[in-house]
């Protein structure tokens, strides 16, 4: 039985050493975080978009994961998502992609890919404000212009999609740049 033991031992050493292993366990985390926040879903008036706190989990996972991880964190959010999990603010399916929000959802790999391009491993606290700040932007752009499609009102999407977040996002950003500065030193070591 010892024997046994530790070779057990051993290979869960092993496994956890793996750097494709933290790597997996760091997309499926940001993906599953990123549908957990959808769940909390705060409607606003004047608006089809509601306010949830996905924003921040995917400015995240771009400066923690870096921006391949990151991005695969959220293309694998937007699939199961697009296959028929219920993990979108009111629930699942292609068709959702095609709602108000679907511009917001499309952009999210983008705007992880774009905050770890913009801030990598060795990038300042500036240039880590400037990726969160890109990735918002990223993400109002995506949704604003899916809904200037739907509306055929830029004004409007704008007005609509934009506006109602912009104090609320500042907020998300400030999140996480302190979440970043606290862990992210560690995290991007790990991966």
């Amino acid at each position: 039985m010892r024997g046994y033991s530790g070779a057990l031992s051993w290979a869960r050493e092993d496994f956890v050493r793996s750097r494709t292993l933290r790597q997996v366990i760091g997309v499926t985390v940001f993906t599953i975080a990123t549908a957990l926040t959808a769940r909390i879903a705060i409607p606003i008036p004047g608006t089809p978009v509601p306010f949830t706190l996905q924003v921040a989990c995917v400015i995240l996972a771009g400066a923690l994961l870096g921006p391949r991880l990151g991005a695969a964190s959220q293309i694998a959010y937007v699939v199961t998502g697009a296959l028929g999990a219920p993990v979108f603010a009111a629930g699942g399916g292609l068709a959702y992609l095609l709602g108000p929000t679907g511009g917001y959802l499309l952009a999210f790999p983008l705007a992880a890919y774009t905050v770890g391009a913009i801030a990598p491993r060795s990038a300042g606290l500036i240039r880590l404000v400037t990726g969160l700040t890109a990735g918002v932007a990223v993400i109002y752009a995506g949704g604003a212009a899916w809904l200037a499609v739907m509306t055929g009102n830029l004004g409007m999407a704008l007005t609509a999609g934009v506006g109602p977040f912009l104090v609320l996002d500042v907020l998300k950003v400030a999140l996480a740049l302190l979440i970043s500065v606290r862990i992210r030193p560690r995290a991007l070591e790990l991966l």
